[in-house]
């Protein structure tokens, strides 16, 4: 089977990756404290002892609001250690899939971004996960570099899965209404790049990857539709009352603007990814945002 590396499997998407893979290749699944992303010289050794084919990147660094005080374990992890990847990545002849975000962008553009859009972070965050690609792009080796957005899932810390949280004792939550973006589930994600590998319902194979090698570069990697996260927030309680028969009450949820709502990290207003790229590129698409939503919510109630 082919051997892929897969770090930061504790997280939402390295479990969901770990599980889409059972079966299709031979997984080697590496959470924090297995290895540190933030020392160089242990990620080289790790990639050289591991000898994959492939290298999923799910590490990162996510704690948006703390990454403005800091910045430099951000840029560690989010910057530096992507570059490292891809440097033995290149080495082993390996192919490196790397997750970046939305929040390269300044999110001041009316429609959906594309690859090619220049890119202004407005927070500390997004300005180290531009310098991961920029790292990975310079290595030079095989490399698709996936920018999603509002990444939430059944596994982790999400929103998802704080506003189920907050619904147990709250009978109002308000909730920004004037941040667009395309919510996308763990799952959606861990299945869409098992596809672009090749494997789908098959065992990955030299084929398929050679053919995702070869459309190396940079694709938006978000679901289908917009909505904001007060209207992601209903939508959650909608489906779970639903799901429930009704037993469920879901809360008030109140939209509120962002200055109501003033965190350390500015976030962009519109974030909305234009995935035809991907479409063009692959032929494939990660389905809509609510049917993300809906299979999220299956794998938390059961």
């Amino acid at each position: 089977m082919i051997r892929v590396l897969v770090t930061g499997a504790g997280g939402q998407v390295g479990t969901e990756l770990a599980r889409a893979l059972q079966g299709r290749a031979e997984a080697v699944c590496l959470d924090r404290s297995a290895l540190d992303l933030a020392d160089p010289a242990a990620i080289a050794a790790r990639v050289r002892e591991v000898r994959p084919r492939v290298i999923l990147n799910a590490a990162a660094y996510t704690a948006v609001d703390r990454a403005e005080a800091e910045r430099d374990l951000a840029l560690a992890i989010n910057g530096v250690a992507p570059g490292v990847l891809a440097e033995e990545a290149r080495r082993a002849g390996a192919l490196l899939v790397h997750f970046s975000t939305d929040y390269v962008f300044d999110g001041t553009k009316e429609g959906p971004y594309v690859e090619g859009d220049p890119t202004a972070p407005v927070n500390a965050y997004g300005a180290t996960k531009l310098a991961g690609e920029h790292a990975i792009a310079a290595a030079g080796g095989e490399h698709l570099v996936l920018r999603t957005s509002w990444v939430y899932g059944p596994h982790g810390r999400n929103f998802l899965l704080t506003m189920l949280k907050l619904a147990e004792t709250r009978p109002e939550l308000r909730v920004v209404d004037d941040q667009r973006g395309a919510p996308t589930s763990s799952r959606q994600i861990a299945r869409g790049v098992v596809s672009l590998l090749g494997g789908g319902e098959r065992p990955l194979d030299e084929a398929g990857i050679a053919q995702a090698a070869a459309a190396s570069g940079l694709y938006h990697f978000t679901a289908a539709g917009e909505t904001t996260w007060h209207g992601f927030a209903q939508a959650i309680f909608e489906v779970r009352s639903a799901r429930s028969g009704g037993t469920l009450a879901a809360p008030r949820v109140i939209a509120i603007p962002t200055r109501d709502f003033p965190t350390p990290a500015r976030r962009p207003a519109n974030s909305l990814l234009s995935n035809a790229r991907l479409e063009a590129a692959f032929g494939m698409r990660l389905g809509s945002w609510r049917e993300g939503l809906d299979e999220a919510l299956s794998a938390v109630q059961g």
